[in-house]
């Protein structure tokens, strides 16, 4: 029996490493009768850390995929990474997601990574309710969790539930809708019951602090609450769900997954709150040119987005979450990405890494698929009959590179071939040959990222594989330009020549990093349109390699003043290279700095030991940006260069005993001290 569009939920857990997500998915799992036992992280028994490296490290790694059945609904669910050097798997995930958890600890609130993922599902437009987790330890607090979420995500947070007991006394929540305790005992059965004489007063006094909130935001509510002076509890949660799918609020539950409180009101508010494929807009992609759209109806015509690639043991999985019309078994569809045909052999319903054969996906299904030979992360399969092209999913631009080689020559091939499997599961990690060493260089999004690649080609493929120290991609951009600059390009070498005459203004350009600007002042046709396009070509071939060090050059803006063709020996080609060799000169001639990746580092440390992380951060090049001092510990945020880094988890844990904890995101690149240079 198929479950209708309506009452299925495709949703993600997202949260800072060690928020407790990963056990949440359990507790899910195991509420929901999909499995029989709890798995913990600390065992290494979950279901979805399955993979070998997830379960030594102890945290998540790669994005895993489960279904369970909650009131007669189905939620697809992906459980996703919390460490930043993964957050492109959570990117890939939140494409194809309806809604999301986000998980906070109640006891460090909203952490570096918190704040990443919650961004990202703000870029897609993904609906969130929240779940302050950990509520049983020494510490933890709702209020000053709310509080930071309100603080620092920019969001208004509407709290539906009101703990029971404090700390290891936690016993349960107040629901504020229906106004009745939950509460869980030795046995982990939920028991409904009055709201405690204690509580009463707190819970009638944040029941009327919600409706007031919520009256602020929806008219209807608003309506209702001028006519009547309260809302209905009906009203309430019709409110609370749109303004959930509006992104106008967030819905917040609180509880402990590891000890099992509050997981089955999560698991109504999924349901409760969260839009299912039918109140998401149609899916909107383009087929020559012109924008279509297609609503999430079985009987349209086919359309799905690959948003993961895996190799196993018995063949490759292409997962793929399904927008429009239905796929079969045995059917052939179009990659439209790739422009070629591929046959579906088998569908598979995901349950982590077991599975389970389906004959048909419809509309709304996030499932996997074997059969295409070379689908890869964001392509498009869909109807030969009715293509359609969607907008993939982005990826981040590597920071980190280290050079591998296979320790023994006979196993060169198949490095090479491990590489290659590699990227096609993972998009955000590039290999490329370095054209001076000739080594195999392997770059990803930060330290652990490439640990993790390197142990899994050691691990998965049984090579044994040299891997050099970390290297950091500086770039250059240019400090103060040049105007007026020059360059001719004649060659002449028997028959038609090739003959370009340009003239270059170069400048800083403002703007995050990656930018450049290309602007024609050029006038009276003395450069021809299709001329022009050439020019803007070369210009952008140049900037591959800058002048200091060979890196990319980005943050410029070039602009075309002036120019001269010849009636025989111009082409799109000579002008073409006119304009790479042009600004390759120019470069040389502006004053240029080197720009270096920089992480936002968050240490929390003893008080005792801040002066020692504090020495440490200052060797490391790290400028302070802010503290804050709790229950006496300290949190110290710094910015430092990204290859100050390598090796600082080992040197954080001496100087502080084991006693400090870090985390650390992407802050762009800023100019290295010393990397001014005019040449």
């Amino acid at each position: 029996m198929r479950t209708h569009l309506s009452h299925i939920r495709n949703l993600g857990i997202l949260a800072h490493v060690d928020a407790g997500k990963t056990t949440v998915t359990e507790r899910f799992l195991y509420l929901t009768g999909a499995t029989h036992k709890r798995g913990e992280v600390h065992d290494g028994t979950t279901v979805t850390d399955f993979d070998p490296q997830e379960r030594d490290r102890g945290i998540t790694i790669f994005a895993a995929a489960v279904s369970c059945d909650w009131d007669g609904h189905r939620i697809n669910l992906i459980d996703t990474p919390g460490h930043v050097d993964f957050s492109d798997e959570v990117e890939r995930s939140l494409r194809v997601l309806d809604g999301a958890v986000a998980v906070f600890d109640a006891v460090a609130g909203v952490e570096p990574q918190s704040e990443t993922v919650w961004r990202q599902a703000d870029r897609h437009g993904v609906p969130r309710i929240a779940f302050v987790n950990k509520l049983d330890r020494a510490g933890a607090d709702l209020d000053t969790a709310v509080a930071s979420i309100r603080d620092r995500l920019n969001t208004v947070p509407l709290v539906v539930q009101l703990p029971i007991g404090r700390e290891d006394g936690f016993t349960g929540v107040v629901d504020l809708l229906r106004m009745r305790a939950l509460v869980w005992g030795a046995d982990d059965a939920c028991a409904e019951g009055p709201v405690p004489e204690e509580l009463r007063e707190e819970a009638a006094r944040r029941r009327r602090l919600l409706e007031e909130t919520v009256a602020e935001l929806h008219p209807a509510a608003l309506d209702e609450f001028c006519a009547r002076g309260e809302l209905g509890e009906r009203t309430l949660a019709d409110a609370l769900r749109e303004l959930t799918a509006g992104g106008e609020g967030v819905v917040v539950l609180c509880g402990s997954a590891y000890r099992n409180r509050g997981i089955e009101p999560l698991l109504d508010a999924v349901v409760a709150y969260l839009p299912s494929p039918t109140d998401v807009p149609s899916v909107r992609g383009t087929h020559d040119g012109a924008v279509q759209e297609r609503a999430a109806d079985p009987t349209a015509p086919f359309a799905g987005l690959v948003f993961k690639v895996h190799s196993t043991a018995t063949g490759r999985l292409t997962f793929l979450r399904v927008y429009a019309g239905t796929i079969r078994k045995g059917e052939t569809v179009l990659d439209a990405t790739a422009g070629r045909t591929e046959r579906v052999g088998r569908i598979l319903r995901v349950q982590a890494d077991r599975n389970t054969d389906v004959d048909r996906a419809v509309a709304g299904d996030i499932v996997a698929v074997v059969g295409p030979k070379a689908a890869r992360a964001g392509a498009t399969l869909c109807a030969p009959d009715a293509p359609l092209l969607f907008e993939p999913p982005t990826s981040a631009a590597p920071v980190v590179s280290v050079a591998v080689e296979a320790r023994r020559s006979l196993d060169t091939d198949r490095l090479a071939s491990a590489l290659a499997r590699l990227v096609e599961e993972d998009p955000s990690l590039v290999v490329r040959t370095d054209p001076e060493t000739g080594q195999t260089v392997l770059s990803g999004l930060g330290e652990l990222h490439l640990e993790v690649a390197t142990e899994k080609i050691r691990r998965a493929h049984g090579l044994d594989v040299a891997v050099g120290r970390p290297q950091v991609a500086y770039r250059e951009t240019v400090v103060r330009g040049v105007s007026g600059f020059v360059y001719r390009h004649v060659k002449q070498d028997g028959g038609a020549g090739q003959f370009a005459h340009v003239v270059l203004d170069v400048e800083p350009l403002d703007g995050p990093d990656g930018t450049f600007a290309f602007g024609s002042a050029v006038t009276g046709g003395r450069v021809p349109q299709e001329y022009v396009r050439a020019v803007e070509a070369g210009c952008r071939d140049a900037l591959a390699e800058g002048p200091l060090g060979g890196h990319p050059v980005t943050g410029v803006r070039v602009t075309l003043v002036d120019g001269a063709t010849h009636a025989k020996d111009s082409s799109e080609l000579a002008f073409r290279t006119a304009a790479r060799f042009a600004l390759r000169d120019a470069l040389r001639a502006a004053e240029m700095t080197l720009l270096e990746p920089v992480a936002e580092v968050t240490v929390t440390a003893p008080d005792a030991a801040v002066g020692a992380v504090l020495g440490d951060l200052a060797a490391r090049r790290g400028r302070i940006s802010g503290s804050s001092a709790h229950s006496g510990t300290t949190v110290l945020t710094a910015t430092v260069p990204l290859a100050e880094l390598f090796g600082y988890a080992s040197r954080l844990r001496s100087r502080t005993q084991g006693r400090a904890t870090f985390t650390t995101r992407p802050a762009g690149h800023i100019p290295r001290a010393s990397g001014v240079a005019r040449t």
